[in-house]
């Protein structure tokens, strides 16, 4: 790296999106946020939707502050969550918002398309596990709604490639996301268009799957990247191993634990224990569980908030920390807490339900209540990271925390007392990182992800948590 290079990464969540600027000047890294936006499903008439045009504009706000500020950029990637899609028609229009994996409209069509493909015959094609939102199962119950805008659709953009395409005018189908759709057939690594067939689903809108890297257009003059679209994806690349002995923990508001192999992992054990296998850069495979992360920490927040306790993430560590012995534990996975009207009353439920009907739960001190959370998950991490090294053709040696959860020092340290293994936490900006790396190896400045981790290593500060075994 001889020359000044700046790259942009857009990095949209599901509440909110960030513009993350890097800047590369011989050898050296560094990286700011610029721009940050609010994010969320909007409801209409009972479906719900992402404000897709909404979210293009901020892009655009960004890149018109950096233009007039003077601040030169290179290229472009965006990358956002998984399975969600819009559609483009003939002329080229945007038929409407992509609907959003939260909408209940899925509930139940699992069943109903395992009547024409079986289960084990669904899993086996795409190695992707069962999620009533997965892809495949919007587009049946699109179908069954006869959803206008899937009848009239030319081409189906995910969501990336979506918004890259509001950006340029140029559609392309990147691989990471492509891989989180259940359509997708692990040996070609293109759609396998006899299953949506199947069922009835239009094929003819399934564009050619592409590897992260290539340019798909132009943004006034910028050239736009198709990185690993996936999110998750892009954070796996900016996992700062040395090897392949590891496993990753993506925490946030879902928590994605797996391991990165140059082949999907296929069987009878993977499929019943319901792991995925999900696209990943240079053609490798994520291998991984979805765990319900801190999903049911902010949940409980919403709910103290509105009763007037609004506690700062570094209050909820020392109410954990001061309770610490509470021996209570849920599931994190329970279907039970996926959204329960109040959260808090759930978990309080799962502990301690009521001796009778129509006698009140007890009240758990929310202390009790954020210790629980946080050795529950613990626990379940433990619980996935003995399925993975049963998978995984290398011995798991640590475990690698990244994203906003990884800046959660006591999660991390009872994580690795749990595990009995090494935890090396950060970096969390490791999404951002990703997409801007993928540019930085489109653009020639790096070779391939194992020396984008060498550098990430060197730039950003992690920290290890080692197990702490006490009598």
């Amino acid at each position: 790296m001889t020359d000044k290079h700046r790259f942009l990464a857009f990095d949209c969540g599901a509440t909110s999106g960030r513009a993350m600027l890097a800047k590369f000047d011989k050898g050296s890294f560094s990286m700011e946020e610029v721009y940050r936006f609010p994010n969320g499903i909007v409801e209409q008439n009972g479906k719900y939707y992402w404000d897709i045009l909404s979210i293009c504009d901020h892009f655009r706000k960004c890149l018109d502050r950096l233009e007039r500020e003077g601040v030169r950029v290179d290229s472009i990637g965006i990358d956002t969550w998984g399975v969600d899609f819009g559609f483009v028609s003939a002329d080229g229009s945007l038929l409407g918002n992509p609907r959003a994996y939260r909408d209940p409209y899925t509930e139940g069509i699992p069943e109903k398309v395992f009547a024409t493909i079986p289960r084990d015959e669904l899993y086996a094609a795409t190695g992707i596990q069962i999620m009533n939102f997965n892809s495949i199962f919007q587009l049946y119950a699109q179908t069954l709604e006869d959803f206008a805008p899937l009848r009239q659709a030319r081409d189906l953009l995910f969501v990336p490639d979506l918004l890259s395409y509001l950006l340029t005018g140029n559609k392309v189908c990147e691989y990471t996301i492509a891989s989180t759709s259940g359509m997708m057939d692990q040996s070609s690594r293109q759609f396998n268009k006899a299953l949506p067939g199947k069922l009835g689903i239009r094929t003819d809108i399934l564009l050619p799957i592409v590897q992260p890297g290539v340019k798909i257009g132009d943004y006034r003059g910028i050239p736009v990247i198709a990185v690993a679209g996936h999110d998750t994806a892009s954070a796996i690349a900016a996992v700062p191993a040395m090897d392949e002995h590891f496993a990753y923990l993506s925490s946030g508001t879902w928590s994605l634990m797996g391991i990165e192999v140059p082949a999907p992992v296929i069987n009878e054990a993977s499929a019943a224990a319901n792991f995925t296998n999900e696209g990943g850069i240079e053609g490798t495979t994520r291998f991984l569980k979805n765990i319900t992360g801190m999903w049911l920490l902010e949940q409980c927040r919403k709910v103290w908030k509105d009763a007037g306790r609004d506690y700062s993430y570094a209050q909820l560590v020392d109410m954990a920390q001061s309770e610490a012995a509470f021996p209570g534990r849920i599931n994190p996975d329970d279907p039970r807490f996926a959204n329960p009207a109040n959260m808090v009353e759930e978990i309080t439920m799962a502990l301690r339900p009521p001796v009778k009907p129509g006698v009140t739960y007890e009240v758990i001190p929310d202390a009790q209540i954020v210790s629980c959370i946080y050795h529950s998950l613990a626990d379940r991490y433990k619980e996935v990271l003995d399925l993975l090294q049963g998978f995984a053709p290398f011995k798991i040696e640590k475990l690698h925390v990244i994203g906003g959860g990884s800046a959660n020092e006591l999660l991390n340290q009872w994580t690795a007392d749990a595990l009995g293994l090494p935890v090396v936490a950060g970096p969390t900006e490791a999404t951002a990182i990703g997409n801007i790396l993928v540019q930085a190896k489109a653009a020639g400045l790096v070779a391939d992800r194992w020396q984008m981790r060498r550098l990430i290593a060197d730039v950003f500060s992690v920290k290890t948590f080692y197990p702490s075994f006490r009598a």
